[in-house]
């Protein structure tokens, strides 16, 4: 692939400025790079997003961090990205290549962790943007460590991943293997950032000062689609820690919120939590298995009064019981839109026994 051509122009702050009083779609001039904005701005063309009310001096700064960033990417000489299709790393692909050109590389981990859809869309996206994918596959579900799911199941992941980097990166002549950690990430449990230490993976992102709210701003000046996607963590995360990882279970959550997503659902989590007691089971019917699946359905904020209204939350839970779900419940979405606890719901309803809300909640979800 060719090299960007760099025009020269305005820079970033002047573009976001007068951004603020354009609104039609980005276009890429023919022979530029879809991921460098100064192209963008010559040919008089800017994203649809609007931001009416940006202040001069926020700009400023921003711009000043997607320089630093810029200039780290340069100082590297070459690169390869740990890519995922998440707003973080998307970001960092696009301005990867536009700055090293051929001299950078994406690479996405292909795993049951990861949904097919989100998969398709990453490899879309390079294609749309001009940066190259390499795909790996990743063997965690080897590691019975990570099948056991502890708390920091995301350092074997990582540990993994950059295990199949680092040859990747010598093999190409990449003097940098870099991942999305930004600068919002500080401070969080972050096990994969120890695996990335161990492996002398950088942090371009948080090393600029980036923050999540400065990676939607530019990804939207870049056309970027990831600029309002949801944080997309991979599907284990919905397993919760302590009970077992396996790829029939991913496979069960990828198919429930593959339902709720075909509905119009944009923010989307299900849960998966498993009911062990046989006990409890045997009161019930006694040809029932000794372990059920049960499906704790979350949507974003905005969306929560869809999934209660017109009996919807009835036809996802008959959907998610052809999946396998012996039970599908929306208490999370009615606890957070009416102010009252996950467990109380449960109880009153009658879903559960109080026996069997204790096996299958965790304690930090009971208020």
């Amino acid at each position: 692939m060719h090299n960007a051509q760099r025009l020269p122009g305005l820079n970033l702050l002047t573009q976001l400025v007068q951004r603020t009083a354009h609104h039609s779609t980005p276009s890429t001039p023919k022979g530029s790079h879809p991921c460098n904005p100064v192209t963008w701005q010559r040919c008089n063309a800017a994203p649809s997003l609007d931001i009416p009310s940006v202040r001069c001096d926020s700009v400023h700064v921003v711009s000043e961090k997607y320089e630093r960033l810029r200039g780290l990417l340069r100082a590297y000489g070459s690169c390869l990205v740990a890519y995922s299709g998440g707003v973080d790393s998307a970001f960092l692909a696009c301005v990867a290549r536009e700055v090293l050109g051929d001299k950078s590389l994406a690479a996405i981990a292909d795993s049951p962790s990861l949904p097919r859809r989100e998969f398709e869309q990453a490899m879309s996206l390079g294609r749309q943007f001009g940066f190259p994918v390499r795909v790996l596959r990743t063997r965690e579900f080897e590691n019975a460590n990570y099948l056991a799911n502890p708390d920091n199941r995301c350092y074997f992941c990582k540990h993994e991943l950059f295990a199949e980097l680092a040859p990747l990166a010598k093999a190409e002549g990449l003097a940098v293997i870099a991942y999305g950690e930004n600068a919002s990430d500080i401070g969080d449990f972050r096990p994969g950032a120890q695996a990335a230490a161990e492996f002398q993976v950088r942090a371009p992102l948080k090393e600029a000062g980036l923050t999540k709210a400065d990676i939607r701003t530019l990804s939207a000046q870049l056309g970027l689609p990831t600029a309002d996607k949801p944080q997309m963590a991979c599907l284990s995360s919905r397993v919760p820690y302590g009970e077992r990882v396996t790829p029939h279970k991913l496979g069960m959550i990828e198919q429930a919120e593959n339902v709720l997503r075909d509905l119009g659902f944009y923010d989307v989590r299900v849960r998966h939590h498993e009911l062990r007691s046989a006990g409890f089971l045997s009161t019930i019917n006694s040809q029932l298995p000794t372990t059920l699946h049960l499906a704790r359905i979350e949507v974003g904020p905005a969306e929560i009064r869809k999934l209660l209204e017109d009996g919807l939350s009835t036809k996802v839970a008959k959907a998610l019981k052809q999946i396998g779900y012996a039970h599908a419940t929306d208490v999370a979405a009615e606890a957070h839109a009416s102010g009252r606890g996950v467990a109380e719901i449960v109880l009153e309803r009658g879903l559960m026994t109080a026996e069997a809300l204790a096996e299958v909640l965790r304690p930090e979800v009971l208020t």
